[in-house]
């Protein structure tokens, strides 16, 4: 177990800003919504529902707009339909890319995902052109700065709790399961009192890229940053990672 993106690290950074907290807030309703209308409103019954709703929670999401998501995912069919898609590619440096959206309009995004990816340097691939490269994890989030368990004692727990691995990040640490024990995992961890910030299903790249050319890395990130600011995407994967020399450079 270990490991370190440095790509992550400089992620986060850059997504602390009001205008992506509200991009993040649609994207976190448009899942609430496909999982209360998939598995009903009741969280305590629906695992995707309480994951969901937890992840609202700590993005500080207000609790009316948690409630008003899951009435019209509930809502006996009624509202906006979402389709839930894949667009797989590669960037600029070979690098592989999946963007998941949730749309009303698979057309609509279809185009746009192909000019998106165009217009930066990159080109839309056939389904399961890159997928393979990576392999489903279940992701959970333990913030470092209200841990209250050193690095080694948190490892422990994580492989007693039946974790595969995990990632060293600035403000967290990654825990990576099988996505069928996660639910198990996840509640382990919150029963040790350990601050579980987010839970996911992901992608992760079986191996990643180093980009050390600055402007093949620029490229990657506009493509990538050019991706999550459409309104449909929900989540963007991606193999490659920032060398050494690039960590100080402004992307």
């Amino acid at each position: 177990m270990a490991g370190h993106s440095k790509w992550a690290n400089i992620k986060h950074k850059k997504a602390k800003t009001d205008a992506v907290k509200g991009r993040l807030f649609a994207k976190l309703a448009r899942e609430i919504i496909v999982a209360a209308r998939a598995g009903g409103a009741d969280p305590n019954g629906n695992f995707r529902l309480k994951i969901a709703i937890d992840n609202a929670k700590a993005a500080n999401m207000p609790n009316d707009n948690i409630q008003r998501a899951i009435q019209k995912g509930a809502g006996d069919g009624e509202g906006i339909n979402y389709e839930e898609l894949r667009y797989e590619g590669y960037g600029p440096g070979g690098v592989a890319i999946m963007a998941d959206v949730m749309t009303d309009n698979r057309n609509r995004t279809a185009s746009e995902m192909r000019h998106l990816f165009s217009k930066n340097g990159g080109n839309l691939g056939e389904t399961g052109s890159v997928n393979w490269m990576f392999t489903e994890k279940g992701q959970l989030s333990v913030v470092r700065e209200d841990l209250n368990v050193n690095e080694d004692d948190l490892i422990l727990l994580a492989l007693e709790a039946g974790a595969d691995d995990y990632e060293t990040q600035d403000e967290s640490y990654e825990i990576y399961t099988d996505p069928a024990t996660m639910q198990d995992v996840r509640q382990f961890l919150l029963d040790e009192g350990l601050p579980i910030e987010n839970v996911s299903v992901n992608l992760i790249p079986d191996n990643r890229i180093e980009i050390s050319d600055i402007e093949h890395a620029k490229k990657i990130i506009k493509l990538i940053e050019s991706l999550e600011g459409h309104d449909d995407v929900q989540k963007v994967y991606t193999n490659f990672d920032l060398a050494d020399s690039l960590l100080e450079e402004d992307l």
